[in-house]
């Protein structure tokens, strides 16, 4: 189950896991003009953690989730 919010300088995409085995705590994706924030709850250390990618690093791994194992660089079509 996902969500997705438009605010004024951002785009927020709620990720939340669903099922009967162990959860996972909500993935937060906030895409701003700049770059891409993802950030998870960790009950383990009892803070959010935070990771920013650029756009071509989001537009990578998109492309990584459907490839065989090796090492590949994207062509920007423009």
């Amino acid at each position: 189950m996902f969500s997705i919010e438009h605010e004024f300088d951002s785009t927020i995409i709620t990720l939340m896991d669903e099922g009967k085995n162990a959860l996972r705590e909500d993935v937060i994706v906030n895409s701003f003009t700049e770059c891409v924030t993802v950030q998870q709850y960790d009950p383990v250390a009892d803070r959010a953690v935070l990771i920013t990618l650029s756009h071509a690093q989001v537009r990578d791994l998109a492309a990584a989730l459907d490839l065989p194992e090796g090492i590949y660089s994207l062509n920007d079509p423009s």
